[in-house]
């Protein structure tokens, strides 16, 4: 049996940065995708450069066509999924209140694109595998101010309709103009971004509840604040530092680690401490 690995959005960043570190270390099939044929081959033709040889496939994470064809791929030519990193995503890093259009696309993108994800991949994912959702330090339950919010994402019980309703609710916020910066922290900024990643920390562990049975390792994790594109070149890690805990989390952390939320320091977090300081402060954009 071939083992496999894929990691999503993966021509750039973090993504290729993992994929770089999985094909030095990980005993299988590696799969760099990516929406953009173009940038993909382009991802493939630099690894190919310094010897190294990951298996390319289009992947759009929001096409659930795109999604069902990559399954079907991966389903008939290998059979199953051992890890799997879902990476992809966007942020508008320099814009601190956005628009409608512009938070439904990143709420779409780094959040609903979950459920397709799961739909049509984790029954690929074989007994004993890994899932690791990229996250972020806006994705902490801290970043949320509003009482009401926090009381209910913080249940034992919480369940995807939950989520669900809490970021509609911002949405439909920002659409009425009713949008009220208190209700999060750091007066507000890049709030779209911080509703998908409190969202998908917060599906993490109700994964997780799903798919314990099959002792697979379900967790959420924050890279840091990564010199990328998506952040404009601000930051105090390259990408491939900042990959470094995805492998650990991938390759090496202890298979007891389930549900969690990590740290880049490799540190597993308290993620229902809504006073703790590991929300995302718009400062250190300028430091």
């Amino acid at each position: 049996m071939v083992r496999v690995a894929v990691v999503t959005g993966s021509n750039k960043g973090i993504g290729f940065s993992t994929v770089k570190g999985l094909l030095k270390r990980f005993d299988g099939v590696v799969f760099l995708t990516s929406r953009d044929d173009g940038r993909g081959k382009a991802a493939v033709d630099k690894l190919n450069a310094l010897g190294l040889h990951p298996e390319y496939h289009k992947l759009d994470v929001t096409d659930r066509n795109s999604v069902a064809r990559f399954r079907d791929y991966v389903r008939d030519k290998y059979g199953g999924i051992d890890i799997l990193v879902n990476n992809a995503a966007i942020c508008n890093c320099t814009d601190l209140y956005l628009s409608y259009e512009e938070s439904k696309n990143i709420i779409d993108i780094n959040y609903f694109s979950f459920f397709i994800i799961q739909e049509y991949l984790y029954p690929l994912v074989r007994n004993n595998g890994r899932i690791l959702n990229i996250s972020s330090d806006c994705g902490h339950l801290s970043n949320v101010r509003n009482e009401y919010w926090i009381k209910r994402l913080s249940n034992k019980d919480l369940t995807a309709k939950d989520i669900n309703e809490f970021v509609n609710w911002h949405l439909e916020a920002v659409q009425s103009g009713t949008f009220n910066r208190a209700d999060f922290a750091d007066e507000g900024t890049i709030a779209a971004y911080r509703v998908a990643k409190v969202a998908v920390s917060a599906l993490t562990i109700i994964q997780q509840r799903e798919l314990y049975g099959r002792n697979i390792s379900v967790n959420s994790m924050h890279p840091g604040l990564v010199r990328t594109d998506m952040t404009k070149g601000v930051g105090f890690l390259d990408a491939d530092q900042a990959a470094e805990t995805p492998l650990y989390m991938v390759l090496d952390a202890p298979a007891s680690i389930k549900g969690a939320y990590v740290w880049y320091d490799k540190q597993v977090l308290d993620w229902y401490d809504p006073k703790a300081d590991w929300y995302f402060k718009s400062i250190t954009f300028s430091q």
